[in-house]
């Protein structure tokens, strides 16, 4: 039995457990993005800029630790159990999706996560842990697959992070046990009712350059196991890639930021299985006050090591991307641009791809596939923290012949008030619909309805 695991339960006792908390509750600090904090990649919050990263992808840039320095900073400040935060976070989901061979996947989840995280004792140590369940509302037997609920349309209840952080400096962090990560390949992909977590030890370090004013964001790690979003149960890092040994995964990476710049690279290696190499940078210029030209390029190239367990054959594959964005007040207007090349499809083994072009349903990565991005989004201005956004991806035919070139159109519409008794709230519709250029005219639609509600207490 595996020590995180926790029994299932229904969902009307789960709601109950989530709701029969009476300690003080606030934003639960974690390594990125806090376990109660919707999840809207759709504005920066350090810029208040809109974003084009789609939900479950991590920046480079917003790897390692908070989006900035201060965060950190006030982190590292609180004060054992007298500064421990809490969070609760609830969520309900639906999902339907016709697929490329007619089946259908459907269901329907009430959920959420409840978690904790001390301050410091003596100025060094602090414990976190974080609750998750995701329970049936509605789930036929015969659409199963949503990823919303466990395999057979069951609920689970799962321990998904319980961790211990050590402070080194102001600056330096470490983290052991089971918790979540945010990195272009290791990443929480939180895009349905709970995220993957880690069993992982990792360091961390995000430094002020008083010299130049910049910022430094580094980590490094070993990542044992992983639970992936709708499992109640930690599993090799080489078993959920895919191949049948057990095997970790090392990673380390550093990112500098100035300003509108930023550049960084991180690696990861494990062995027998693969080597991903990802680098990306970005730059803006600005045009008027409300005006702003943003660029980006990202390379990734994944090659098999060892003996080559996650196919049975060697491999190499790489794949590279750039993106312009132009910033019009409150518009947003993207295009960008992918080419996957090698002898093998681009993979992500563990979490969502970073792919400038990977979106709602499909990732735009096979070999030899290139593809265009048209994004344009804008955020209304008389209702407050009411966002739509509307985007079309055209991937050309990929080399292997029994693979057809497809065009995916998603629109989403989203709401996060910012104050007032709704604050907290966030309500989004997604729909996606794929088409594909084979003789059998093999479509797909995704509709996807969520609403989160962080609980103020």
């Amino acid at each position: 039995m595996n020590p995180l695991r926790i029994h299932r339960c229904t969902a009307l006792a789960t709601a109950a457990c989530l709701l029969g908390l009476s300690t003080p509750l606030s934003t639960l600090a974690q390594s990125t993005t806090a376990a109660g904090t919707p999840t809207t990649q759709d504005e920066d919050t350090e810029t208040g800029e809109p974003s084009s990263t789609e939900q479950g992808q991590t920046p480079l840039d917003e790897s390692f630790g908070p989006r900035s320095h201060d965060a950190w900073v006030r982190e590292t400040r609180r004060k054992a159990w007298e500064d421990t935060k809490w969070a609760v976070q609830l969520r309900t989901y639906y999902l339907d999706r016709d697929k490329y061979d007619d089946t259908q996947s459907e269901a329907w989840a009430l959920g959420g996560s409840v978690g904790f995280k001390t301050g410091y004792f003596r100025e060094r140590f602090s414990i976190g842990s974080t609750l998750y369940t995701s329970q049936e509302l509605h789930g036929p037997e015969d659409k199963d697959g949503s990823l919303l609920l466990a395999p057979g349309q069951e609920g689970y209840t799962v321990l998904g992070e319980l961790y211990g952080e050590f402070l080194f400096t102001q600056d330096v962090r470490m983290t052991l046990g089971a918790r979540g990560f945010d990195t272009p390949y290791i990443n929480r992909n939180d895009s349905r009712m709970t995220p993957n977590t880690f069993l992982a030890g990792v360091v961390q370090g995000l430094h002020n350059d008083e010299t130049s004013g910049g910022e430094w964001r580094w980590g490094a790690g070993y990542f044992d196991k992983i639970k992936e979003r709708n499992d109640d149960e930690f599993v090799s890092m080489s078993e959920d890639a895919g191949a049948d040994i057990e095997r970790g995964v090392f990673a380390g990476g550093l990112n500098y930021k100035r300003n509108d710049f930023s550049i960084g690279a991180i690696n990861y290696w494990s062995s027998d299985i693969i080597n991903i190499f990802y680098t990306e940078a970005k730059y803006a210029i600005p045009i008027s006050d409300t005006m702003k030209l943003r660029m980006a390029a990202q390379f990734s190239d994944q090659q098999s090591v060892g003996d080559a367990a996650l196919t049975g054959e060697e491999f190499s594959a790489h794949q590279w991307g750039a993106k312009t964005e132009l910033v019009i007040g409150p518009a947003l207007l993207t295009v960008a641009y992918t080419s996957a090349d090698g002898d093998a499809n681009m993979q992500n083994p563990w979490s969502g791809y970073p792919g400038y072009t990977s979106v709602q349903v499909e990732d735009f990565n096979r070999d030899g596939e290139d593809a265009w991005m048209f994004r344009a989004g804008y955020d209304l201005q008389a209702i407050k923290g009411l966002s739509l956004y509307a985007l079309y991806v055209d991937g050309d035919t990929p080399d292997s012949p029994t693979q057809f070139g497809r065009s995916e159109t998603d629109f989403n519409v989203q709401w996060v008030p910012p104050d007032g008794p709704l604050k907290g709230l966030m309500a989004r519709v997604r729909y996606a619909e794929v088409e594909t250029e084979d003789p059998a005219d093999s479509d797909l639609t995704d509709l996807r309805v969520m609403v989160y509600y962080d609980v103020q207490l």
